[in-house]
This record gives C-alpha cells, sequence and structure tokens, in this order.
C-alpha cells in the first residue's frame, strides 16, 4: 500500500516537472517569437535584402524620443530611420561617367564628389550617397552596375525638424571624430540610456529575460538602455516657438526664449529659444552657439519678476502685511548709490500692493531693508537660487548670489537683489522659484523626461524629488491674490484682464551688466514676463524673456501681448474651466 502511494507521489511529481518544463520552454519561445517578429522584425526584413549588400562600417543603434500629447499619445521627436548609402570599387568602375549618369538619374549625387571618389583606383571603398530609400535602392540593385554596393545604413532622424531643438539636442561625432554619441539635449543628458550596445538580432533567449526582469525591477529606470518619454506636448511646443518667433520678427532682439510648465509637478510642456536650428541639419549651421540652452545654460539679471518673490519673503517673515504703507520717496541712496523708481515720481504713502502694480524699486528697496538683509539672504536660498535645479538637460548653471555674501554685504546689493538685479539666475532657476508661489508654497522639481520604455515594451515611470517647502501655503495664496490684482488693472491698465480665468503675472525690465562692472548705458534691456493659471489652482506657469528688443522700452509692451496669446491657447486647447 505504502509502495504504491509512493509510487503515485512520485508519477505526480515527474508529472509535475515536466509539465513546470514545457511551460518553461514555451515562455522561452513565445519570448524569443516576440523579439523576432515585433521587436526586430523590421531589421530582419531588412537583412532578408541581401545579396547586394555590404554591413555598413558604422551604424547607430539608439532608443527614440517622444512627446507626449495632451490625451497621452507618443509622438516621435527622434527616431532611428533605416536605409542605405551608396558606395563603389573605384577599381571595378570603368566608365566613371556612365554609372554617374545612371545614378544620378534615380538620385541626387555630387557629380564632382563622385568622379573625385571614382579616381582612386587603389581604395576599394568609397561612400558616395547617404539616407537612401528602400525604394530607391531597389531600383540601384535592379541596375546591377559593377563595382556600386548599397551599404544597410541607420541614422538620426527628428521628424519635428526646429521643434524643441535645443531641449532635444542631437547626436554627432565625438571629439575623435570616430564615433557619434549624443552632444546636446536630451540625446546627451540621456546618451546611456539612448545607446544601445546591441542590436539585439541574437541575444541568448535566457538572457534576454533576465535583462528585462532586472530593467522592470531596477530602482533607476533611466540606469538600463531604452527609449525616453517627455513631457513636452507638441502643439504647446509649436505654439511657444510661433509666439517667440512673432517676437523676434517684431522686436528684434538678440535672443527669445520661453518655458511652459505644471507649477506642480515641475513637468515642462514647452521650452525653446530664438535663434534655433534643425538639428537634422546641424553641420550646416555656422554660428554653434545655437546649440545652447540659455534657460538652462544661460545666467541673467531677470529683473521686476523677482519682486513678488521678495514681498513673499517679506510677508512670511512677518515683516510686512499686504496692508502696510511706506513713504515713497521716488528715490533713495544706498552705499553712494542712487537707487529709483523707473519713472524718477515719488508716489507719497501706498501699501504694498503698489509695489507689484507699479513696479516700484523703492518699494522692493523697502521690503529688503523692512525684514533685514539676512532673511532676505536667507529667503534667496530657500528659492533655490544660487544652486542648479537638477533639471535633466546638459550644462545646467546655478544663479550667482555671490554679491549677498552672508548678508553683510554692502546695502546697496540687498536693495537691488530685491528688485532683481545685481543677483542672476538662470530662467528655469526662476521660473522653479516662482512655481512656489503657484504651488502654495512648494518648489517643484523641474524635468523633461517622464518615463523610460524599454525594448522589450515595458515602460517605466521616473520618480522626482519631493518637492521642498519654503513659504507657509498662505504667504503663496496671499501673493498669488495680489498678483492676480498686477494683471487684472496694473498691467496696461487692465487690458488684458480675463472675465473668466484669473491669472496671476508680473513683468520684468532690467539694466543689462557690461563686463568689468555697471550696465549697458541707453535704452537696452532685459525683458522678462512670467504668470500661472487659473491663479488660485494653476495648470500652467508661463516664463518669457528677451534680450535686447528694440522700438520698446518695458516689457509690459513687448511680453504682455504674447504671453496672453499662449494663456489663451492653453485654456482653450486643455479645455480650462473658469474660475471666476
Amino acid at each position: 500500500m505504502n509502495d504504491a502511494m509512493q509510487s503515485r507521489r512520485s508519477l505526480t511529481l515527474r508529472a509535475r516537472l515536466l509539465c513546470g518544463f514545457f511551460i518553461f520552454v514555451s515562455l522561452l519561445l513565445i519570448v524569443r517569437l516576440y523579439f523576432l517578429q515585433i521587436v526586430h522584425g523590421a531589421e530582419y526584413a531588412r537583412e532578408a535584402m541581401g545579396q547586394y549588400q555590404e554591413s555598413a562600417p558604422e551604424s547607430e543603434v539608439r532608443g527614440s524620443i517622444f512627446f507626449t500629447t495632451k490625451d497621452g499619445t507618443r509622438v516621435a521627436a527622434a527616431v532611428m530611420r533605416s536605409g542605405w548609402r551608396i558606395a563603389i570599387d573605384p577599381e571595378r568602375i570603368s566608365d566613371a561617367a556612365s554609372v554617374y549618369e545612371k545614378l544620378s538619374a534615380i538620385t541626387p549625387i555630387d557629380r564632382d564628389i563622385f568622379m573625385t571618389d571614382a579616381a582612386k583606383k587603389t581604395d576599394p571603398y568609397e561612400e558616395v550617397a547617404f539616407h537612401i530609400s528602400d525604394d530607391v535602392a531597389s531600383k540601384i540593385k535592379a541596375l546591377g552596375i559593377t563595382g556600386v554596393m548599397l551599404v544597410s545604413d541607420q541614422w538620426r532622424f527628428y521628424p519635428g525638424a526646429t521643434l524643441a531643438a535645443q531641449a532635444i539636442g542631437f547626436v554627432g561625432y565625438q571629439a575623435s571624430g570616430t564615433s557619434k554619441t549624443g552632444a546636446y539635449g536630451l540625446e546627451k543628458f540621456y546618451d546611456s540610456t539612448l545607446a544601445q550596445t546591441s542590436s539585439g538580432l541574437y541575444v541568448n533567449p535566457f538572457a534576454e529575460i533576465f535583462t528585462n526582469l532586472e530593467s522592470a525591477l531596477a530602482s533607476d529606470p533611466s540606469a538600463h538602455e531604452g527609449s525616453v518619454v517627455t513631457s513636452i506636448e507638441p502643439n504647446v511646443q509649436r505654439q511657444l516657438e510661433v509666439v517667440l518667433a512673432q517676437v523676434m520678427q517684431e522686436y528684434t532682439p538678440e535672443m527669445a526664449g520661453g518655458i511652459v510648465m505644471d507649477p506642480k509637478t515641475g513637468a515642462i510642456y514647452a521650452i525653446g529659444a530664438y535663434p534655433s536650428f534643425d538639428p537634422n541639419t546641424y553641420g550646416s549651421v555656422t554660428d554653434p552657439s545655437v546649440f545652447d540652452d540659455p534657460l538652462v545654460e544661460g545666467r541673467y539679471e531677470l529683473g521686476s519678476i523677482m519682486k513678488p518673490l521678495t514681498m513673499a519673503a517679506a510677508i512670511d517673515s512677518g515683516a510686512v502685511a499686504p496692508q502696510t504703507t511706506y513713504n515713497d520717496t521716488g528715490c533713495i541712496e544706498r552705499s553712494t548709490f542712487k537707487i529709483c523708481n523707473y519713472d524718477l515720481r515719488a508716489r507719497g504713502v501706498i501699501p504694498m500692493q503698489q509695489i507689484l502694480n507699479q513696479s516700484l524699486n523703492v518699494g522692493a528697496s523697502f521690503l529688503a531693508d523692512t525684514m533685514g538683509h539676512p532673511v532676505l539672504t536667507r529667503y534667496l536660498r530657500l528659492f533655490g537660487f544660487g544652486e542648479k535645479t537638477g533639471i535633466d538637460l546638459p550644462g545646467e548653471v546655478s544663479g550667482d548670489l555671490s554679491p549677498l555674501g552672508s548678508g553683510n554685504g554692502p546695502d546697496v546689493n540687498y536693495d537691488t537683489a530685491a528688485f532683481g538685479q545685481g543677483i542672476s539666475e538662470s530662467p528655469i532657476e526662476m521660473v522653479r522659484a516662482l512655481s512656489a508661489l503657484a504651488n502654495g508654497g512648494v518648489l517643484p522639481t523641474p524635468h523633461v523626461a517622464t518615463a523610460i520604455e524599454y525594448e522589450s515594451g515595458i515602460t517605466r515611470s521616473l520618480t522626482m524629488p519631493q518637492g521642498v517647502q519654503v513659504l507657509k501655503p498662505s504667504t503663496a495664496a496671499t501673493v498669488t491674490n495680489m498678483l492676480i490684482t498686477v494683471f487684472d488693472t496694473g498691467l496696461l491698465n487692465g487690458k488684458l484682464k480675463m472675465d473668466h480665468h484669473s491669472i496671476a503675472a508680473k513683468t520684468g525690465t532690467a539694466q543689462i551688466p557690461k563686463r568689468g562692472g555697471g550696465y549697458i548705458e541707453g535704452d537696452v534691456y532685459l525683458h522678462s514676463f512670467f504668470g500661472y493659471f487659473p491663479a488660485r489652482d494653476p495648470r500652467f506657469i508661463v516664463f518669457l524673456f528677451a534680450i535686447k528688443p528694440h522700438g520698446q522700452k518695458y516689457a509690459s509692451a513687448t511680453l504682455a501681448q504674447p504671453f496672453a496669446q499662449v494663456a489663451k491657447f492653453l485654456i482653450n486647447y486643455y479645455n480650462i474651466p473658469p474660475d471666476r
């Protein structure tokens, strides 16, 4: 009896082991078939063209970069495009002119380059054309020309052309000139994620399973090869660039740039600057400075958009309240320097609201002196000035608060810092700080990428650092209400006020420092503008700036209307319900 039971148990165990083995093998086959037919199907199909081709001496294999539309659809921003190169063996070509005529009848080829290369009889391999489509390659193959080869190729392609060019970047050769790598933007920042070490065509299926499992469970999703999914919304990006192009055309500044961000999460919907470039043809650019992203890599004195933060610091520290008044004399003297309102005019005894409504420098100085210089310095550091935001774009710089020291420098340094002069910051640094006003006093972490998609099809979201509380929520709400009043009544005498949507906003007009000290004389300014909406529960914060615009002295004249244009687009595009 016992022997029979043991025999049945042994038989059951063997059956289970056998079933488990077959299930495991089936899983391996399914995974392998998935990669053969779905993931690498196109690559195998291209290999099957065979016969009349050579292997590329150097071929890129790289993950994609995606924009994300408002409904979650992914739109290609950077992809690998497959095609062919045309190469020749000069020694096997007897009539170069005839061969050129046959090839050029199918696809454009530079005649001078072709004839020069065809004359190199001791060189068995010369490439004469690139980025050839499958259709063109098939026609060339059908000619059967001796000495002409088709070389399988892949290259980086940017479907949006100039769209978000500085943020996306491009792939270019390293200084050594032997291999390509991400040179700017996301291509550079996430190069180790995007660059793939192998084509994956002949991966061991066991290794394939464990590699995918490791990437799915990794604490840092970007540590594994894959594609980068961004929060950049292509239609929002396009609208921002249209507006910036209009500013460039109308006021001819040296540069104009802008950012559209969610002030609560730090997700960037649009970021760009003019002049710009097309990453598909980056080699034709004569001024490589356009490759840099001034919104992340530039440091500027951004002027009076600092005043709401100074007001917030003074209110949060208890130094003033909205109903506090002061005597505005039009000009004051600090450390032998004169500080004046933009029009040199005194306002007399006025409340705090007028400091923002009329953008009064003397009022900002009053706030700095009343709260105390060490307190102002502490809050500016709390707002993140003087440090990098951690945005996932390369080359980020931090602002310069060195003129403030630890709070015991010359009085004039603090009074000017209070209205955004004498200290500098990057635009993304300023946007993060201003987002605290829109986000209940919490600093978000600006970011462009939101997820990594692996070759297996698994997508892992990127986790951002938790926001830092730098102001009381009540302070943020108070300053927001003050900025709503600025937009509704102070800005262009209320011309841009929206009846059904509240907007909190402020302009900035700053002198531009010159090397060696002092400021550029004459009507030469940096204009800036920011606003967030719906003001009491914001979906967006928008920042615009222009360097040395012509024809207008103040930012209210150059950037207020462009801001309103972006705001109206966002309200309509996202169907934001009225909040008043």
